[in-house]
């Protein structure tokens, strides 16, 4: 039987604009993505980070995971983090893309978990002319913010950065305030979007300990099978991977911005054995450490 090719998983910081390749939040015009990318841009993924397409004209059809949606502007589909998506867009069709480190999604989630649609962040597709007059408002805010957004993230005032963050956190409201018209009200429990996010916030803390997954248990009151259980749910990921893409994440980083030979990279990442560390970077990457960093145009 052949084996299936992995869905490529594309940080568009890195493939797309390098200026902000360890950015938190990235914006773009529809038809600049679509320059580079394509009008038709086949089935891929955003490993750690949530992703909104907003469409103003023309038809989109588009495949969030398994389903199939095809609609007019204006509409706006969300990607949560690893689903797979692909989609295509007419020549002329004009809007917005906004990329989410996950990491401020959920903070704003942790403060108000109600927002969160669903248990595991289903992606969602909304086609804004369709909903009820009652959301028209919330909609019609969506665009302006959006238009807002896009000319903070252009210009270069002072306070750009906590500028973007406000808006994009008011415009993560609004998607999820909408979204959740259209899809099933399947609310989290509270108490486990709590110990998710927790969790991460332990990660952020201890990553670089390599500690057992045991202990991040422990010290969440909670035991290791329910731990990976509710990753799993709200994140689509295993509790393990979360803690190995956090370290994934910092080796890339310094990778591309530091002149740390990859020895020196192991070393500082808790690594005992360069050649473990080599072949731990292999397995999720795909290529070596230092061909990762030629290929990326990392420092040198």
């Amino acid at each position: 039987m052949t084996e299936r090719s992995p869905i490529p998983n594309i940080n568009i910081g890195q493939v797309y604009d390098q200026r902000y390749s360890d950015a938190d939040i990235h914006y773009d015009r529809l038809s600049n993505l679509a320059g580079f990318f394509g009008r038709n841009m086949p089935v891929h993924r955003h490993d750690r980070f949530f992703q909104m397409h907003y469409v103003k004209n023309g038809a989109v059809r588009v495949y969030l995971d398994d389903q199939q949606y095809v609609e007019r502007g204006p509409m706006f589909f969300l990607t949560p983090p690893t689903i797979p998506h692909s989609f295509a867009t007419e020549p002329d069709s004009e809007g917005h893309v906004l990329t989410v480190k996950q990491q401020l999604v959920w903070s704003l989630l942790e403060q108000d978990p109600s927002l969160a649609p669903a248990p595991s962040m289903a992606p969602v597709c909304v086609a804004l002319d369709k909903l009820d007059a009652a959301f028209k408002p919330e909609a019609e805010r969506l665009s302006l913010l959006l238009d807002e957004l896009r000319r903070e993230f252009d210009g270069r005032a002072v306070g750009r950065g906590p500028a973007l963050e406000a808006l994009t956190r008011l415009i993560m409201t609004g998607l999820f305030r909408l979204a959740g018209q259209t899809l099933a009200a399947r609310p989290a429990r509270h108490e486990d979007l709590q110990v998710f996010y927790r969790f991460n916030a332990l990660i952020e803390e201890r990553y670089l300990e390599h500690l057992p997954l045991a202990v991040y248990a422990s010290s969440l009151g909670v035991s290791e099978a329910r731990l990976n259980d509710i990753c799993r749910r709200v994140a689509a990921l295993s509790s393990k991977r979360l803690v190995l893409e956090r370290l994934m994440q910092e080796a890339k980083r310094l990778l591309l911005f530091t002149g740390h030979s990859s020895n020196e990279i192991c070393y500082r990442l808790g690594f005992k054995d360069p050649a473990y560390f080599s072949r731990f970077f292999q397995r999720y990457a795909h290529m070596a450490p230092g061909e990762y960093r030629a290929t990326q145009g990392g420092f040198k």
